[in-house]
């Protein structure tokens, strides 16, 4: 699966652009602020539906303009255009070869992408929702029933927790309507709890060998899994905490609870770990997610790298480069403020590569090594 090209118009803050794109690396360099993260997202809207870092639609639109709209041509087997537009006071409409999807979750998955963004630093310093979402990101992209049960479960438990409220004043919960609520819960909570151990069964040694790789083998991850639902049915949890439910007016258990534990040597890696190490567990983290989806869905992923050099040492870098310079990779998008860099590293390899020099919203391609 290929990126062949994109067309920008009112995106952030590209007026108008339009690049064409390499099957090996792509590189977006330039100063700070000048706009290369904007196209990695624009990348990542075409593919997952919407923005990487939660903006609203309104919030993406270039300058006094009342509307974006961003062309993506993938080529899958066979080309397939991509189109994703938003006027203001309407809203964001995404289309397949000419089509308009009924339901963006229909979208999710056919072109599988990884992100990496110095704002995921959030996966190891923030609460569990971070991680959750995290998760379900990449299960979302492999399997359409994992996202369908994710919406169910997420749609009943705003239902019961909106019950909850309404209850305050009758002096007691309503047994019998939260216990409809909790039968509803218990088909989607199962699967999705099951998917979540399945995945990470699979996935920590990924991990645990990716974080080896760029580090140089000195260092151990390595992460658990906590659920409720571990340790006991939700039917039963849901029962128990009932009462405590009514009072807090919220769902106390249930998957929507889950969390990821970090650890770096045994002890937790948000404590204990450097900005470097912290760096290299993210990119190890993300980069178990690539190798995950292309095993499960048959072919690599887009991958976007955003500002990765900063923190990594030397060592690390060469490490991470000599990774991603595998075939097994693909299509890779990166951003850097150096310009020689990225260009003397992928021309010792085979590699197709093309520079971009990224300044005020317009792109100058600058370098090219077809192989």
């Amino acid at each position: 699966m290929l990126l062949n090209s994109i067309k920008l118009t009112n995106f952030k803050n590209y007026e108008a652009l339009s690049l064409q794109f390499c099957d090996g690396i792509n590189c977006f360099v330039g100063e700070n602020g000048m706009g290369k993260t904007n196209l990695l997202d624009a990348i990542y809207l075409s593919c997952m539906t919407k923005n990487y870092f939660g903006l609203t639609d309104r919030q993406l639109v270039f300058h006094e303009r009342d509307f974006f709209r961003i062309e993506s041509n993938f080529e899958k087997e066979a080309l397939q255009k991509v189109v994703a537009k938003f006027q203001k006071g309407k809203k964001k409409e995404i289309t397949l070869n000419g089509k308009t999807y009924d339901k963006f979750s229909e979208h999710i998955g056919r072109f599988p992408i990884v992100m990496v963004s110095p704002d995921d630093i959030k996966v190891i310093l923030e609460g569990s929702e971070v991680r959750r979402k995290f998760i379900d990101n990449v299960l979302s992209q492999e399997d359409p029933f994992y996202l369908k049960s994710l919406m169910d479960y997420n749609r009943i438990l705003k239902q019961r927790n909106a019950a909850l409220k309404s209850m305050k004043d009758r002096g007691g919960p309503d047994e019998e309507l939260l216990l409809t609520y909790d039968n509803q819960m218990l088909e989607p909570a199962a699967f999705i709890h099951e998917r979540r151990k399945a995945f990470l069964s699979d996935f920590i040694p990924v991990l645990k060998a990716m974080y080896l790789v760029i580090s140089g083998g000195n260092e151990q991850v390595n992460c658990i899994y906590k659920s409720s639902l571990n340790d006991q049915p939700l039917a039963l949890a849901l029962k128990e905490t009932r009462m405590k439910d009514f009072y807090l007016q919220y769902t106390s258990k249930g998957i929507h609870k889950d969390d990821l534990v970090f650890e770096f040597e045994d002890r937790p890696l948000k404590k204990f770990a450097s900005q470097g190490q912290r760096k290299t567990f993210l990119l190890a983290l993300k980069l178990a997610q690539f190798e995950f989806l292309r095993r499960k869905k048959g072919n690599a992923p887009i991958l976007l790298l955003d500002d990765i050099f900063d923190k990594l040492d030397h060592l690390r870098v060469n490490k991470l480069v000599k990774l991603l310079t595998q075939e097994s990779f693909g299509q890779v998008f990166i951003t850097d403020t150096d310009e020689s860099r990225m260009t003397n590293l992928v021309e010792k390899t085979d590699l197709n590569f093309l520079r971009f020099t990224i300044k005020e919203g317009k792109a100058y391609q600058e370098h090219e090594a077809q192989r």
